[in-house]
């Protein structure tokens, strides 16, 4: 009785972080989602062309060094499959945001939209902003109110190629 012998380690820390994070999406219990925060998240955001079009390469290669430049982890998933199936596939491994480069972002000035997981909306951003966005937005400078505030919201593409 005098000896205390804690019941804890990092298997039931991350269990805890898992089970309180683990999140379904109203309406549809097919689609579930990691809702880590983004502070705590390993990959902070996807980019995420729409096609395989050639024409984005350039503009992505921009986007991620500019995100490198900016300490943001990143992943480029230039995969085959529809944009919704991406998005699903990052929001199940806890990737917070993401950027998508359509054909509206080959226009001046170049833009992207980003993509936030828990709210599913999006806003449009230009391109040398978006780097210093997602760093302020990762490391809890700025919420996600802030930014829809400050930035256009994105409803539909203009565009089609």
């Amino acid at each position: 009785p005098s000896v205390i012998e804690p019941s804890f380690g990092i298997g039931r820390i991350m269990y805890a972080l898992f089970e309180h994070n683990f999140m379904v999406r109203e309406g549809d219990e097919q689609r579930t989602y990691f809702s880590l925060p983004p502070v705590i998240a390993p990959l902070k955001c996807a980019v995420l062309p729409l096609s395989s079009n050639p024409d984005f390469n350039d503009l992505v290669a921009n986007i991620s060094a500019n995100l490198t430049e900016n300490d943001v982890s990143h992943k480029i998933d230039d995969s085959s499959g529809s944009i919704g199936r991406r998005y699903a596939r990052t929001d199940e491994v806890a990737v917070p945001f993401g950027i998508t480069v359509d054909f509206d972002s080959l226009k001046e000035p170049h833009t992207v939209t980003l993509r936030e997981r828990d709210t599913t909306s999006q806003i449009r951003i230009e391109v040398d902003k978006v780097g210093d966005v997602l760093r302020r937005l990762s490391n809890g400078k700025m919420s996600w109110a802030q930014a829809t505030e400050q930035f256009p919201k994105f409803e539909a593409q203009e565009t089609k190629s």
